[in-house]
């Protein structure tokens, strides 16, 4: 697998994406997700030209932390239990699924910083996924002025697994234009300038659609274990 071969395409297609809707292709990064590969290909993502590496578990962060150090920014992308986050949080750039005022509660109390945090959304209402409903998100993001430690830079999303493009884009508007409602508040604590959504499968939809974050796993690095 040629990682930086792979790279070229992913911000070739990004670039198209973006041309359609009159937006700046550096205004998209790419999250490599290294769940499922080795630390030795994660650093040939960086090799590469990757900048960000996103990890699921708290011991592949730590694991890949420790050979990779502060060349990348870190992204925590899975769902989180409130007594891992001590095991994260030293390591950790961004948190893409705080979806509860538990986990909140948590990461405030355990940061010796500002935590940058997405709220994760799940758009679609499946049974499956993790992330608080989409009528619940605003009163939410309003509850975040409690937590000092806590920013919300914006809001994270997971499609289905659908070839169907318009589901595809739905999921991801409602995202956009729930961004939207949570600006206009101008919340201090909640710029909320960022979207997290797409990955192998849809991030050329969901770019189209204002993602400011795409995440992509085995279109970019493949899938090792």
């Amino acid at each position: 697998m040629n990682i930086q071969q792979n790279l070229s395409v992913i911000q070739s297609n990004i670039s198209e994406a973006c041309k359609k809707k009159n937006r700046k292709p550096e205004d998209v990064k790419i999250i490599a997700v290294t769940k499922y590969v080795s630390t030795e290909t994660a650093e040939d993502a960086v090799k590469s030209g990757v900048e960000h590496i996103g990890e699921n578990r708290p011991e592949g962060l730590k694991e890949k932390y420790e050979v990779l150090g502060d060349d990348v920014t870190w992204h925590f992308i899975g769902s989180l239990q409130s007594r891992k986050v001590k095991e994260i949080l030293p390591y950790v750039d961004y948190i893409h699924s705080l979806d509860r005022l538990s986990l909140a509660k948590e990461i405030d109390k355990r940061a010796d910083r500002v935590i940058n945090c997405f709220v994760q959304v799940n758009v679609s209402g499946e049974e499956t996924k993790h992330g608080m409903l989409a009528e619940k998100t605003l009163s939410f993001v309003d509850n975040m002025k409690e937590f000092p430690n806590i920013r919300i830079v914006g809001l994270m999303t997971m499609a289905p697994h659908s070839e169907d493009e318009e589901t595809l884009r739905s999921v991801f508007s409602t995202l956009k234009q729930l961004q939207n409602d949570i600006q206009s508040k101008h919340y201090e604590f909640a710029p909320c300038t960022e979207l997290s959504m797409g990955m192998s499968n849809d991030y050329e939809i969901a770019v189209q659609e204002g993602a400011t974050f795409v995440r992509i796993g085995t279109s970019l690095v493949g899938k090792e274990f």
